[in-house]
């Protein structure tokens, strides 16, 4: 495996040095931040990336994200094709700067929701955590602009004129709009040698009538890498996304997708699931979640996965201060409980 690390650019207060310190990093998970989702990126953005990673010894080969914008979401013409066209573009320019892998997602209005980012544990850490009773008192055209994960780009008539859109627009609608997506983006993918690895809906359940898609393994994911079979048409498995659905079986959906070749990025984090639905996240080590970290890895290395791997969402410990879920400190302890079961596994598996 490729172990990576995300890394918002200039203004993230976690340095490319501080990253290259953590034993093994190979690769550095970023992307061009001050486009607009649907224009092109400008190639000396991308160079620049490039240069600074390789002063520390990284690697930039890894997109995360090149955003969809909603009107290729919702279909709408003229500009999704534009969109389209602009988004080919971006793969194309990104592969000529060494980029292999581009993680991206196909979430209506927002990438991922949380009810609170700054959730206290008892140990005085704090993490991201999503409460079904908060998410309850939440009216997104009253509260919309101050709710985790929602864009702030949006005024409220511009989210009000969004959510009638896709209500009206449904899965079978969103579904439609990513075959035309896919089966233009692919063969360029497949023609530059990259591979493009959906995100899955984070939480995987439908908020506020948004239609969700991409959330378990036999309703959507087997019907998602049909759409275009084709090694370049893949999946970044969160394993916190789709593990904060009970009914999900993260470890079999691993060993099923790695086994397959479809799993083109691995997000790998832990979260500790509640009765009534509400999850909190976690550190990465099996005990601290609901998930079985161990075996996700086991079943990686059992399935020969060489793909890219980056700790997920860390909590703030430490007295950290900065972007929630980015911090280095547990991220940094997450690479190397994650470096640890890889070695083990791999070595294990020679005996």
């Amino acid at each position: 495996m490729k172990l990576s690390f995300r890394w918002y650019g200039d203004s993230d207060p976690v340095s490319l040095q501080y990253i290259s310190q953590i034993p093994n990093m190979h690769s550095i998970v970023s992307a061009v931040y001050d486009v607009a989702p649907g224009e092109v990126w400008p190639e000396e953005s991308i160079a620049h990336i490039k240069t600074q990673c390789e002063a520390h010894g990284l690697v930039f080969d890894v997109v995360e994200s090149i955003p969809v914008p909603e009107e290729i979401k919702l279909g709408k013409q003229p500009l999704c094709d534009k969109y389209i066209e602009a988004y080919k573009e971006n793969i194309r320019r990104c592969a000529k700067y060494g980029v292999k892998c581009v993680c991206y997602n196909f979430m209506p209005v927002f990438g991922w929701t949380r009810t609170q980012l700054d959730k206290m544990a008892p140990d005085g850490s704090t993490s991201l955590v999503m409460y079904q009773d908060q998410l309850r008192g939440i009216d997104p055209m009253r509260d919309g602009l101050n709710l985790p994960g929602w864009d702030a780009s949006y005024g409220k008539k511009d989210l009000k004129r969004l959510l009638a859109e896709y209500g009206e627009l449904g899965e079978d609608g969103l579904w439609k709009n990513l075959t035309h997506f896919l089966r233009e983006v692919i063969p360029v993918a497949e023609a530059c040698g990259v591979k493009m690895a959906i995100h899955p809906d984070d939480p995987p359940y439908p908020i506020f009538g948004l239609p969700r898609i991409i959330t378990c393994e036999k309703k959507n994911l087997d019907r998602f890498l049909k759409i275009v079979d084709s090694p370049s048409n893949g999946l970044t498995l969160c394993t916190g996304s789709l593990g904060c659905a009970a009914s999900n079986d993260v470890t079999a959906m691993v060993k099923k997708y790695s086994a397959m070749g479809r799993i083109g990025f691995m997000h790998i984090r832990n979260i500790r699931n509640l009765p009534d639905g509400s999850f909190e996240e976690s550190g990465h080590y099996s005990a601290c979640g609901s998930l079985d970290i161990y075996e996700i890895v086991h079943a990686l290395v059992e399935t020969g996965f060489d793909g890219y791997v980056r700790p997920d969402h860390g909590r703030m410990i430490w007295g950290e201060q900065g972007k929630p879920g980015y911090g280095l400190y547990d991220r940094a302890l997450g690479s190397a409980y994650i470096n640890g079961l890889f070695e083990a596994c791999e070595k294990a598996g020679k005996q």
